[in-house]
C-alpha cells in the first residue's frame, strides 16, 4: 500500500522539480479583444511566467513581431512594434500596430513555441464614413407631410441610424434605413424620415459603430410657417442668391478685363514688331533694287550709230542776209547784148543754219 501511494505522489515531485528548473513556463494572461478605427493604433499585451525563451505574435497566423528572452525584440516592420515589461516573477510584452488598416482586421495570437500553449484575441477595425442631410433648413406649410433623407456614405462596418426630434428619439417606425455595400468593401445607408410637423423641429441624424466614442450626427431644422414667412424666406434666398451672382459676375469680369488687355497688348507687340520687319525688308529690297540698276547701267551696250550733235547755245540767233534790193523798172535785154546759157547755180545756204536735223541718243539697257 505504500508503494501504491509512492508511485502516485511521483509524478507530482516530477512536475515540482521541472517547474523549478523553469520547463513549466506558461502564459499567464493572454491578449484581449480590440475595436479600433482605422488609421489609429492598436495595443495588446501577452504575460507570461518566468523562464521563458521566445514570444511570437501572428496576426491572422502570419507572424509580425518575435521576442526572444537573451536579445529583445525583433521587429521587422514599422507598424508593428512592442513595449517590454520585467518584474522577478513574470514578463509582459506589448504590441502596438500603427496605422490600423481595413484588412488587418482578425485573430491576434501570442506563442511561446509550446505545444497547445497560446492565447488569441481578435481585432476589428473599423471606418468612419460621412453623414449628411441635404438641406439644413426646410419651410414647410400647416398640416403637410414631408420626407427627409439622411445618407450615410463609405462606413464599415454598416452603421445604426437612428433619429431624434428637439432631442427626444423617434419612433423607428417612422422612418425606414436602406443598406448596401460597394465596390470598395464599404457599405452606403439611406434613411428617411416620414413625419408631419406642427411647430418648428430640429431633426437630428445620428449614425453609430462601436469604434466611434460618440455618434456621428447631422441635423435639420422643419419650419412650419404661413405664406408671409415663406414669402420673407423667399425674398431673403433671392437676395443671398443676386448678391452671390453679382460677386461672381464681377469676378469673372475682371478676369476678362485682364484676358483682354492682355491680348491688346500682345497685338501691339506683336502689330509694332511686324511693321518693324516690313520696314527693314522693303529698304533692304529698295537697295538690292539700286544696285541691280547701277550694276545694269555700268554693263549697258554703247550704241555706234550716235553722231554728236552741234552745240547750239540759245542764246544765238541766227542771221539772215538781206538782199539786194530790187529795181522799180523792168530792164528788156536788148538783143545784140549776149546771154549767158551758162546754169545758173543754185543759190549756197549759209552755214548758220544746221544742215543735219537733231538727233537723239536713246541707250537701251538689257
Amino acid at each position: 500500500m505504500e508503494r501504491f501511494q509512492k508511485f502516485i505522489l511521483l509524478p507530482f515531485i516530477l512536475a515540482a522539480s521541472l517547474t523549478g528548473l523553469g520547463f513549466c513556463y506558461s502564459i499567464l494572461n493572454g491578449p484581449s479583444n480590440a475595436t479600433v478605427l482605422a488609421g489609429s493604433e492598436a495595443r495588446f499585451n501577452c504575460t507570461v511566467a518566468d523562464g521563458w525563451t521566445i514570444l511570437i505574435w501572428l496576426l491572422n497566423t502570419n507572424p509580425v513581431l518575435t521576442v526572444i528572452n537573451s536579445h529583445g525584440p525583433i521587429e521587422t516592420s514599422d507598424r508593428f512594434t512592442s513595449h517590454s515589461y520585467y518584474n522577478s516573477q513574470s514578463f509582459t510584452s506589448e504590441l502596438i500596430i500603427r496605422n490600423t488598416q481595413l484588412n488587418d482586421s482578425g485573430k491576434i495570437e501570442c506563442s511561446i513555441q509550446k505545444l497547445g500553449d497560446s492565447s488569441f484575441a481578435f481585432l476589428s477595425v473599423q471606418v468612419n464614413g460621412s453623414l449628411l442631410i441635404k438641406n439644413s433648413t426646410l419651410i414647410v406649410k400647416e398640416n403637410t407631410t414631408v420626407e427627409v433623407v439622411c445618407e450615410a456614405l463609405g462606413w464599415a462596418p454598416a452603421p445604426d441610424i437612428i433619429w431624434m426630434i428637439n432631442d427626444s428619439l423617434i419612433d423607428t417606425s417612422r422612418y425606414v434605413t436602406q443598406q448596401s455595400q460597394g465596390s470598395n468593401g464599404l457599405y452606403n445607408a439611406l434613411s428617411v424620415l416620414t413625419l408631419t410637423p406642427l411647430n418648428t423641429e430640429i431633426l437630428t441624424c445620428l449614425a453609430d459603430i462601436e469604434a466611434l466614442p460618440n455618434p456621428q450626427n447631422a441635423s435639420i431644422a422643419v419650419i412650419v410657417g404661413n405664406s408671409t414667412l415663406e414669402s420673407d424666406y423667399s425674398e431673403d434666398s433671392t437676395s443671398t442668391w443676386a448678391i452671390v451672382l453679382a460677386v461672381v459676375f464681377s469676378i469673372v469680369g475682371f478676369i476678362l478685363l485682364i484676358i483682354l488687355t492682355w491680348v491688346v497688348v500682345r497685338c501691339c507687340c506683336l502689330k509694332k514688331g511686324s511693321t518693324y520687319k516690313n520696314e527693314v525688308r522693303k529698304i533692304s529690297v529698295k537697295k538690292k533694287t539700286d544696285d541691280n540698276l547701277e550694276s545694269r547701267q555700268r554693263s549697258g551696250s554703247e550704241n555706234q550709230g550716235y553722231v554728236p550733235e552741234e552745240p547750239h547755245y540759245p542764246g544765238q540767233i541766227p542771221t539772215i542776209v538781206s538782199l539786194p534790193p530790187m529795181s522799180t523798172k523792168f530792164t528788156v535785154p536788148h538783143p545784140d547784148l549776149h546771154t549767158s546759157s551758162a546754169p545758173k547755180g543754185r543759190p549756197q545756204r549759209r552755214a548758220d543754219y544746221p544742215i543735219n536735223p537733231k538727233k537723239i541718243r536713246n541707250v537701251t539697257h538689257v
